[in-house]
């Protein structure tokens, strides 16, 4: 019986290592068949250290291959934190100078892959790098990483166009189209940065290291060079740009400048404006807050984001409608005495003793209101609409910059759907002028100067030097109609009794016209003194007049008449770009 029983158990005995066995080598084929991929990754990861290298940024540059930005090496403290003793997190915080609950927060992270270096200090010094190179061997894990970083060369001139890096926003991390850019990189997120980004930011490089069991580099298995980003031209004249925006100084505004024949950009100004190096390697909460609470908005584009009447300078297009349809000729006459009457409404000159009978050229050289009153009147709004738009006026331009306003030019159907009103006379008045409904962007304005310029054609504002011209519109104008206006708005500048003749250069020879946009109604008698009632300042221009280079509008903020604040601006900018031109050409 005992025998019996002494079988037995060696036979379970024998069931058992049978099984044990059976579940072993199952194991083994699930770590080593099933697995086996799997975890030989995790022990190449164990083994290797795979380290990205940043592509070096491609380089901006304006019209004249000045460099706008440059690349410069910026240091990381990283710690890989399956490599690192977290015993030693006093000897780190001692070392780095950071608190041990940021660094302990840092790399207890939920999701984080224990090999992928989390960065724990930026922006080190070169005496930071050699005091922490030589500690490195207390601390495993530790190391140093370093990544391209953007400076811009002329801090904030010309800001709002060239734009600032960012990293990635959670929705653009999503985005297929930055799955290839490494982690804690900087992309483009405003401006040329951002339109070209794609083209700018070229394609990184990696280091494959081996290390030991304590995270030391033994040797580099494999490395694969980064491939710098395609450089950028720019349409824009640096120089230009530079004296544009010291000329507005520190008044808010916006100044855009286009070569006629082309429609490239020369020059696009926003002030007040921002310093895009706050940007580069991540903006401060305060300096955040700085820009984001500062009542002038710097980080509004002007030039095509902000709209605002137009004034006197749309009497351009209201001249070139009454001459097309022959409403009014150059000896057309009409007496102004300082205002009309419509019902009981009152609409006055600027001049309030009146100009007396003017004809065409006078009443563009004075911009006489009541002139412009009887043109708009004989014309109707439909048909200043028509031109109006047809010149660029109340549409987007296409420029690829950010969101631009579209402007106003209304008409009888406009008001009737945004105002649920029917046109009046007395709005025909107020278009005419440029007040009313009428509001323009002044990437808008300059775009309808150089339309006027050219002798009618419409471009597409460019960016880029040499691109290839793009033709939105064509105003098929009389030749002889169009010598008419430029004559007037050559004697704007040129004649004496003209309202911008503080746009007079000694350079060249520059047409243009003055405008003043009323920002309140302004009752008999009162004077509002705050800056925020005051006028706008408007003035447009372009030069030579004999064979337009340069097309521009100015726009000052509550700057008051345009021929006071906004023509000199305008006299600078346009000197500056002749004599740009005159340097190359020596």
């Amino acid at each position: 019986m005992r025998i019996k029983n002494e079988s037995e158990k060696i036979l379970i005995i024998g069931y058992i290592i049978v099984v044990a066995f059976l579940i072993l080598v199952m194991r083994l084929w699930q770590l080593q068949i099933l697995q086996g991929t799997e975890y030989r990754k995790l022990s190449e990861a164990n083994r290797l250290r795979i380290v990205s290298i940043p592509a070096p940024r491609g380089i901006i540059y304006d019209r004249n291959r000045i460099p706008l930005v440059k690349n410069s090496p910026y240091y990381y403290a990283s710690i890989i934190p399956e490599e690192f003793d977290k015993s030693r997190v006093d000897l780190l915080s001692k070392v780095l100078g950071i608190p041990r609950e940021e660094i302990i927060e840092k790399i207890s992270k939920q999701g984080l892959s224990p090999f992928v270096p989390v960065r724990l200090r930026q922006g080190l010094s070169f005496s930071e790098i050699a005091y922490i190179e030589a500690r490195r061997s207390d601390l495993p894990g530790l190391i140093i990483e370093v990544e391209v970083s953007r400076e811009y060369t002329f801090n904030d001139v010309g800001a709002h166009l060239i734009g600032y890096l960012g990293k990635p926003s959670p929705s653009q991390a999503k985005d297929p189209a930055f799955r290839d850019v490494p982690q804690d990189s900087f992309i483009g997120q405003w401006g040329v940065e951002k339109l070209l980004d794609y083209s700018l930011r070229g394609t990184p490089g990696k280091r494959i290291i081996e290390v030991n069991a304590l995270g030391r580099e033994i040797r580099l298995l494999q490395e694969e060079q980064p491939i710098k980003g395609n450089d950028a031209t720019l349409s824009i004249d640096i120089n230009l740009q530079k004296e544009s925006e010291t000329a507005l100084g520190e008044k808010a505004g916006a100044l855009v400048a286009i070569k006629p024949d082309t429609g490239e950009i020369l020059s696009l100004v926003s002030k007040p404006s921002f310093d895009p190096n706050l940007f580069t390697r991540g903006i401060s909460h305060e300096n955040w807050t700085a820009i984001t609470k500062d009542k002038k908005n710097p980080m509004l584009n002007r030039a095509l984001q902000s709209q605002y009447p137009p004034g006197s300078t749309f009497k351009i297009v209201t001249a070139i409608a009454g001459l097309e349809e022959g409403v009014i000729n150059p000896e057309t006459r009409v007496d102004c005495r300082g205002g009309i009457n419509y019902g009981k409404w009152h609409f006055g000159c600027w001049r309030k003793s009146g100009h007396g009978a003017v004809a065409l050229h006078r009443a563009i050289v004075e911009s006489c209101d009541v002139y412009f009153y009887e043109v708009g009147k004989r014309l109707g709004i439909d048909k200043i609409h028509e031109y109006a738009t047809g010149l660029g006026l109340g549409k987007n331009t296409g420029l690829e910059l950010g969101k631009e306003r579209h402007g106003v030019i209304p008409n009888t159907k406009w008001k009737l759907e945004n105002k649920k009103l029917t046109w009046f006379l007395g709005d025909t008045f107020n278009t005419a002028i440029g007040q009313g409904y009428v509001a323009v962007t002044p990437l808008q304005l300059a775009l309808m100067t150089s339309t006027v310029a050219n002798g009618g054609i419409l471009y597409k504002p460019l960016l880029i030097k040499d691109a290839q011209p793009v033709i939105t519109g064509r105003l098929k104008l009389n030749p002889d109609n169009l010598a008419l206006v430029k004559s007037g708005l050559f004697g704007v500048v040129n004649e004496s009794s003209g309202t911008g003749w503080a746009a007079k250069s000694e350079l060249v020879h520059t047409a243009g016209k003055t405008g003043t946009a009323q920002v309140v109604s302004m009752k008999s008698g009162v004077q509002y003194l705050a800056e925020r009632f005051r006028d706008h300042a408007w003035f447009v221009a372009f030069a030579p007049v004999e064979k337009p280079e340069i097309a521009m509008a100015v726009l000052v903020e509550h700057g008051g008449h345009g021929g006071g604040a906004a023509a000199p601006i305008a006299k600078r900018a346009i000197n500056a770009y002749i004599n740009s031109q005159r340097s190359l050409d020596r």
